[in-house]
């Protein structure tokens, strides 16, 4: 069975610590690969690797650095389709799926290749008599990322191109589920002309994760996953003096006024309830349609679509949702189902009943789509993250009784509001408590250009990623003031400096 090993020094690295797990096909079932899975030792030997590789890196002009990311960004695209082939085979999204995740992390490449305007700095002549100032952002030098299942290719790519744009050295730390697209991007970074040792890709659990916390030389720490990781991951990392991005979980509300398009609704909440089988921190998880008329009409609508759902392997080009990840995960989302039932939750749509029979597939790991009404805040299935194919529809009789479910949920990553009043769709925007939101946009996950990341238990630190703020978390700010001799002589002066 092929092991998938680490990726040092501009090689592939065998792993050395005894330890590994199976990688799953979940289309099939089956164990295809194995992993290994890192010592902290090897971490270490990474994290070494980075440091005496960035000397050289942080030194080399901005200008170089985005012609090799401007390569990688060809390659990348040229080799699109085998990039998703290897996610799809690893996570189990469809092959259209996994090319959309390819080309938005393709757009995070296109805006890093813009290091020479993203790094340029400030300049003030003349702060004081005959003195200048200027200021300038500088790498911080090793930093790390720490990446989910869902998105192995997108995510990744949402951290190092912008790290390494700016002067820094990266380590990979990819989820041990899907890790096959983390050595393509490392190959292929490594054909661009990234020198060894800037690019560098550590498989393992959390003994490696506890490494790349604990090792000095690791300067900051970028992350996505669940909330009580990501509180794990900033809490540990800024204690030991690291600057840290933890992005957490989600429970993204989509309202739906009276007066919205409700065909453009129903289609919305398709593909963002149920594309990718719900696996997305961005996925539109509860539907809140505004009085119970607009409630009814939504879930006849939504019914006779979600059972005509196509769900199959990526193999099959007319799937519209693959299977879950892992047999674990599998069977935490039928849990979530079985538990809005004894709670009470209508089930419309039981997800649960689906089985595949498509021949060799038999014990992959599918599930249906589910569609639950009549769902209170105080049931599990609207409190937590299911991160399945399952749309739960919480009844609100006004728009401020909206507001106030949405404000009453601890997550605050993405919502949405479908309507074509300006006036709601303006206070929407400008008063709702969420990182992330769209007007007659089910999924609003910015453009490379802009940044992203939610609030209150769904982002943990001050930064959000890519985009300007991505520049931001990558780099410091030095300012320098400058004064040349004069020949004047001048007496030493005792009280605050003022330059004015």
């Amino acid at each position: 069975m092929t092991e998938i090993a680490h990726y040092i020094n501009g090689a592939h690295v065998a792993g050395t610590s005894g330890r590994s797990q199976d990688v799953f096909n979940p289309a099939t079932g089956e164990a295809e690969k194995t992993v290994a899975l890192a010592s902290t030792a090897e971490i270490d030997q990474a994290v070494a690797t980075a440091k005496a590789a960035w000397r050289d890196w942080s030194k080399t002009p901005p200008l170089r650095r985005a012609r090799i990311l401007d390569r990688f960004k060809t390659i990348l695209w040229d080799r699109a389709d085998q990039m998703a082939e290897a996610i799809s085979a690893e996570h189990g999204k469809t092959h259209d799926d996994a090319l959309g995740e390819v080309t938005r992390g393709l757009e995070v490449v296109e805006f890093a290749t813009g290091a020479p305007h993203l790094l340029k700095g400030e300049f003030t002549e003349n702060v004081g008599t005959g003195v200048d100032s200027h200021s300038i952002r500088q790498a911080l030098g090793v930093v790390a990322g720490i990446t989910p299942f869902n998105f192995p290719a997108m995510v990744p790519m949402w951290m190092f191109p912008v790290a390494l744009a700016c002067g820094n050295t990266f380590i990979l730390k990819p989820s041990e589920r899907d890790p096959s697209a983390s050595l393509l991007m490392a190959d292929w970074l490594t054909e661009a002309g990234l020198p060894a040792g800037v690019f560098n890709v550590v498989q393992g659990d959390k003994e490696a994760v506890d490494a790349l916390l604990a090792n000095p030389d690791v300067k900051a720490i970028s992350f996505v996953g669940s909330t009580p990781i990501a509180k794990y991951i900033y809490t540990t990392g800024t204690a030991n003096g690291k600057r840290v991005q933890a992005l957490g979980g989600a429970k993204n509300h989509m309202v739906i006024m009276p007066d919205a398009d409700l065909d453009m609704a129903v289609n919305a909440l398709m593909g963002a309830a149920f594309g990718s089988a719900g696996e997305r921190c961005m996925a539109i998880s509860v539907a809140v349609p505004v009085t119970d008329a607009v409630a009814d009409a939504l879930v006849e609508k939504l019914v006779p679509k979600i059972n005509a759902l196509k769900i199959g392997p990526a193999s099959d080009k007319s799937s519209d949702m693959g299977p879950l990840v892992t047999k674990q995960h599998l069977e935490k989302v039928r849990g979530y189902i079985d538990s809005g039932e004894a709670e009470g939750a209508k089930i419309v749509v039981d997800g649960r009943n689906f089985r595949q029979d498509k021949q060799g597939y038999e014990n992959g790991y599918y599930i249906g789509g589910t569609l639950f009404d009549h769902v209170t805040p105080e049931m599990k299935i609207y409190r937590e993250e299911i991160f399945g194919p399952a749309l739960t529809v919480v009844r609100r009789a006004d728009y401020q009784a909206a507001v106030d479910l949405i404000h009453s949920h601890e997550y605050a990553n993405g919502t949405a509001v479908f309507t074509r009043d300006g006036d709601v769709a303006r206070a929407f925007s400008q008063d709702i408590e969420v990182g992330m939101v769209g007007i007659n946009v089910p999924i609003p996950v910015p453009m490379a250009f802009h940044s992203f990341g939610g609030w209150k238990s769904s982002m943990f630190g001050d930064h959000h990623m890519h985009g300007m703020e991505g520049v931001r978390f990558f780099t410091r700010l030095k300012t320098t003031t400058t004064r040349w001799p004069t020949g004047q002589r001048t007496d030493p002066e005792f009280t605050m400096p003022t330059l004015g």
